[in-house]
């Protein structure tokens, strides 16, 4: 900065004292964080404060200290042009509160975040962050991608494709990621608007609608954005934090952002930059040949079965009926279409003809109710377990049917497993072939340092060879094989940064919670009986079958009495 004089140096400390307003028409131009003298005073008031300042032209400055909000000391120093301010011992004055303060992990991983903030949004200042004498992030003055790369690592350059739109409304620049940037949760997303950050879901979502078709469904993808406006446009004192900004025309600038995010991508690639215009196109029917008689030979029986071209009528005639009607007639007609007649014996869907008989009894669409299961055990009397759309487990229970999540079903009992075994201090580890790199930002290398133990205990082996930012994954814990190591432990760093403490605080916990996320059955994949009743075995062998470690529902029963009423 310019720095002060000491008369201001001691008047910036007290309540409401501003530069920012001289007349009422500055509080619709405001172009800094804030404007009511509020943010030294506070921060003085919790804690010990030392201001060491000289103004462009003076020969020695100004060194003040300050204790719980009263001035110590003032003093002349030898001091460089601008600012410089130390805070230390926050909350000293004030136990009370210092005991809501969270684990260091916790805390560390705020500073970090408003320190990606500050420097996203000011690219042109120099910014050194240092912990325990460590120096974390040293970034010098330059551009906004190389604040980028700076903060996140060069990895992120390659991801990134660059925004750039100017109206008469507003200009947005910046970068978002490529397609296959996408991540599950905690991807880089920021806004800045005239240098402020912001937080504004409604323009996240059209980021979201341009990767449309491009990003499988619940997956984020990162980009950094800068609006500038006229300060007139916006209104920043909706919330306390100031990271909530109401646009005068929220819905112009959403088509603007969202048109310029898919040229982006347009240009990338990723999307074709032509839509045509399908108004008033003329309909063009679809040429359907009609399919001959199908004939099938040698099933699993060894019999044939041939089919009649009445038959094919038939099912034409009821192919859109709401509730096509059963056929009795035949017994070697398949109400499900002509794809299930040309299945192979070595398909695993693929029945015997004393199977097709009870299968054609089920109207069309009762095929997916029971999913990999065979109709032989549906009309057992007695099925074990039946897996519906590969993602919920299927069984009979005294009061009625219980279908249970298999993904956080898995997910409860790896949770279960992994804290059992960090409380032991002590899982097996499975070594890999070939040693995998993981390359780190200096904030995650930070975050890495300090859970090192308790990914060791956890089965995790990792080593930095070069003793730069590049660790080498030796061995993964037992059970995760298959899962990539790096994506894996990403999601560690995820959640331990995020601060995610739905679970429990203890750091066991988030770190079990987050490797029993990742290492859990994906939705869709198909379980055999006998793994269905191992997991849920597994399940109900633990203290909370109920509930996954994050709070969600695992299981739901629908009572006989329920499933009476859909007949009444």
């Amino acid at each position: 900065g310019c720095g002060m004089s000491v008369t201001d140096a001691r008047l910036a400390f007290e309540r409401h004292a501003t530069s920012k307003i001289r007349k009422a028409d500055d509080l619709f131009a405001l172009r800094t964080m804030g404007f009511r003298g509020e943010a030294l005073p506070s921060i003085a008031a919790v804690a010990q404060v030392e201001l060491r300042t000289r103004a462009e032209g003076d020969e020695l400055g100004t060194c003040l200290h300050i204790e719980g909000g009263k001035v110590k000391s003032v003093g002349t120093v030898s001091a460089p042009r601008g600012a410089n301010f130390a805070v230390r011992n926050l909350f000293f004055n004030i136990p009370a509160r210092r005991k809501f303060l969270k684990s260091n992990l916790t805390e560390m991983a705020n500073i970090l975040s408003e320190f990606e903030r500050l420097a996203l949004a000011h690219p042109q200042v120099a910014f050194r962050l240092h912990r325990d004498g460590t120096l974390l992030y040293d970034l010098p003055a330059g551009p906004f991608r190389q604040r980028v790369t700076g903060l996140f690592g060069h990895r992120m350059d390659k991801q990134l494709v660059r925004v750039e739109v100017e109206t008469d409304l507003t200009s947005i620049s910046g970068f978002v990621g490529v397609p296959t940037s996408a991540r599950r949760k905690r991807a880089q997303q920021f806004f800045f608007v005239n240098n402020r950050y912001m937080r504004h879901p409604y323009f996240a979502r059209a980021v979201q609608t341009a990767y449309e078709r491009l990003v499988p469904e619940g997956e984020q993808v990162p980009f950094f954005l800068r609006f500038e406006i006229e300060p007139a446009q916006i209104d920043v004192n909706i919330h306390p934090t100031k990271t909530e900004i109401k646009f005068q025309d929220e819905q112009t600038i959403w088509q603007i952002l969202l048109a310029a995010v898919r040229e982006a991508l347009g240009k990338f690639g990723g999307v074709p930059t032509i839509d045509f215009d399908t108004a008033n196109m003329p309909e063009i029917p679809l040429f359907i040949p009609s399919p001959s008689p199908p004939h099938r030979e040698g099933n699993a029986s060894g019999s044939s079965a041939s089919f009649s071209s009445g038959k094919t009528t038939a099912r034409a005639e009821y192919a859109d009926a709401a509730f096509p009607p059963f056929i009795e007639t035949d017994p070697n007609y398949s109400p499900f279409g002509q794809e299930n007649l040309d299945e192979t014996e070595d398909s695993p869907s693929s029945v015997t003809q004393d199977e097709a008989a009870p299968e054609s009894l089920l109207p069309p669409g009762d095929k997916q109710l029971v999913g990999s299961a065979t109709f032989s055990e549906t009309l057992s009397g007695s099925p074990d377990y039946l897996q519906y759309h590969g993602r919920f487990i299927v069984c009979t229970v005294h009061s009625g049917l219980m279908l249970i999540d298999q993904h956080r079903a898995h997910m409860r009992v790896l949770f279960d497993r992994y804290l059992r075994s960090l409380d032991e201090q002590g899982t097996a580890s499975q070594g890999l072939l070939f040693p995998q790199p993981l390359v780190l930002s200096p904030a995650e290398d930070a975050e890495l340092a300090g859970l090192l133990p308790k990914l060791s205990s956890l089965g995790f082996e990792l080593r930095k060879e070069d003793g730069g930012d590049t660790y080498n994954i030796y061995g993964v814990p037992a059970g995760t094989e298959g899962i990539d190591p790096e994506n894996l432990l990403r999601g560690i760093l995820d959640e331990a940064r995020s601060g995610n403490e739905q679970a429990a605080d203890a750091i066991n916990h988030r770190l079990a919670l987050a490797l029993a996320r990742r290492a859990a059955l994906p939705v869709g994949q198909e379980l055999s009986s006998d793994e269905m009743s191992a997991l849920c075995a597994q399940l109900f062998a633990g203290t909370s079958p109920n509930y996954a470690p994050d709070g969600t529902p695992i299981l739901v029963v629908l009572e006989d009495t329920r499933i009476a009423r859909f007949f009444d």
